[in-house]
C-alpha cells in the first residue's frame, strides 16, 4: 500500500477485487446475489455513482471528471479497492494520454499513475507539472511520496522543503518525516512530528501525520508511543483501509493476533486486509476453519491477479507464498520483482525474509548493502539482519 498517506493528503489538497475465482462462476438464476455494492450504505459512494453518470452525458468536461476522479481515488483509499482506481482512469479517459494536458487533469492522472504503483510515469507527469507551475505544493507533496516509495530520499525531501511558506507547518513537516527518517534522521523526524501535533490540525491532514508518527516510532522500537499514535488516528478515522493494515502489521508483529480478528473481520473485499487476516488467524487455533477458507480465497485471488497480468500485490503474495503457503523460493522471487519497483521498509523485510528462508546470499546481501547506504533506523528490519549473517 505504497503512498496512500500522502494520496490522500494530495487529493484532499487538490488491493483489491471482491473474491476473484480461478474458473467463472455461472449464477443459477437471476434472483442469486453476486455481490452487495457499497454505496448502498454510504452516501459519499452513493454520489459518486450519481456523479459519475453526470458524466457521462459530457465525458470531455474536466470540470465533472475532475471531481469523479478525485472521489474515485478517495474511495480508493478508503476502501483498498483499486475498481475504484479503475473508475477514476475512465473519468480521465480523454487525458490519459498525451503531454498538452491541463495542470488539473495532470496532477490527477500522476496520482493516478502512483496509486496503480507506476512511479516512473507519475514522476515524469509530475516532472512535466512543476517545471510549468513550480509552486504547486499538490504536485510536490505527491512527487515527493513517490521519491521516497522508490528510495530517492534526497529528491523527497528537496521537494519538502519547497513546501515551505505554501502549505500548514504540519504538512511541511509531515513530508519531511518519512524520507528523514528512512535515512538516518529518524529521531530529530519523529521529535519535530510530535512536536507539530501538539498544534491544531484538520482532522484528515492529522490522522496523516499521526499515522506517520506511528510508523516511525515502531520502526525506532517505541512500542508505547507507536499504540497510542496508531489509536489516536483510528479514532479520528476507524475506517481507513492504510492504517487499517498497518496497525495490524503492529499488532502481529507484537503476536497480537487476536486484536487483529475485529479490526480487520469485516474487510474481507481487500486483499491487503485479508492476508493479515489470515496471518492472525493462522496463529490462533480455533480459527483453522476460518483460516483455511481465507487460504483458499487469498490463493485464488492472487491466481485471478496474475492471469490479469496485475502486480499491484506483489509484496503481499511474497509474505502469502513465504508465511502461509512455506514457499520461501516462489516468495523471494516475488519479492525481488518487488523491490525492483517500491522500496519501502515493508518492501526490504520481506526480501530479507525470503532470502533467509530460501538461503539466498545475493539477496541479503542486496537488503544488508540498502540499509548501510541510506543508515536505515528500524528495530525488527537490523535485527533480522544480525541474525541473517
Amino acid at each position: 500500500m505504497p503512498g496512500w498517506r500522502s494520496t490522500a493528503l494530495a487529493v484532499a489538497l487538490v488491493l483489491v477485487p471482491a473474491a476473484a475465482c480461478a474458473k467463472p462462476f455461472v449464477p443459477p438464476g437471476d434472483a442469486v446475489v453476486l455481490e452487495r455494492l457499497p454505496e448502498k450504505g454510504d452516501p459519499a459512494l452513493a454520489e459518486l455513482k450519481r456523479m459519475r453518470a453526470a458524466l457521462m452525458m459530457s465525458p470531455r468536461d474536466l470540470d465533472s471528471a475532475a471531481p469523479v476522479a478525485r472521489r474515485a481515488l478517495d474511495a480508493a483509499r478508503t476502501l483498498g479497492d483499486p475498481r475504484y482506481l479503475g473508475q477514476a482512469q475512465a473519468a480521465l479517459g480523454p487525458w490519459w494520454k498525451g503531454d498538452d494536458v491541463p495542470p488539473v487533469a495532470l496532477l490527477l492522472r500522476a496520482t493516478l499513475k502512483q496509486s496503480q504503483h507506476d512511479f516512473a510515469g507519475s514522476l515524469v507527469d509530475l516532472d512535466r507539472l512543476l517545471a510549468v507551475n513550480p509552486a504547486m505544493a499538490q504536485a510536490r507533496l505527491t512527487r515527493s511520496t513517490v521519491s521516497t516509495v522508490v528510495g530517492r530520499y534526497a529528491d523527497a525531501r528537496r521537494d519538502c522543503a519547497e513546501l515551505a511558506g505554501k502549505v500548514a507547518p504540519i504538512i511541511v513537516i509531515g513530508c519531511e518525516a518519512t524520507p528523514a527518517s528512512l535515512s538516518g534522521q529518524a529521531g530529530p523526524a519523529y521529535g519535530a512530528l510530535v512536536q507539530v501535533l501538539a498544534l491544531p490540525a484538520a482532522a484528515g491532514v492529522r490522522e496523516w501525520a499521526l499515522t506517520l508518527a506511528a510508523e516511525i516510532a515502531a520502526r525506532r522500537g517505541d512500542v508505547a508511543a507507536a499504540e497510542r499514535h496508531f489509536r489516536d488516528a483510528r479514532a479520528l478515522d476507524p475506517r481507513d483501509a492504510y492504517l487499517k493494515g498497518a496497525f495490524a502489521d503492529f499488532l502481529l508483529d507484537r503476536d497480537r493476533p487476536g486484536e487483529v480478528l475485529p479490526l480487520l473481520r469485516d474487510d474481507t473485499r481487500n486483499d491487503t486486509l485479508l492476508l493479515r487476516l489470515a496471518l492472525a488467524e493462522q496463529r490462533l487455533a480455533d480459527q483453522r476453519e476460518r483460516f483455511a477458507a481465507h487460504r483458499a480465497d487469498l490463493a485464488a485471488r492472487f491466481e485471478a491477479a496474475r492471469r490479469r497480468g496485475d502486480s499491484l500485490h506483489r509484496r503481499e503474495e511474497a509474505r502469502f507464498r513465504l508465511a502461509i503457503e512455506k514457499n520461501p523460493q516462489a516468495a523471494l522471487t516475488l519479492a525481488r520483482d518487488n523491490w525492483a519497483v517500491q522500496r519501502e521498509p515493508a518492501d526490504l523485510r520481506i526480501l530479507i525474509e525470503a532470502a533467509r528462508a530460501s538461503g539466498n546470499d545475493d539477496a541479503l546481501k542486496t537488503a544488508s548493502d540498502w540499509i548501510a547506504a541510506h543508515h536505515l533506523e528500524d528495530a525488527l528490519i537490523v535485527a533480522q539482519r544480525e541474525r541473517s549473517r
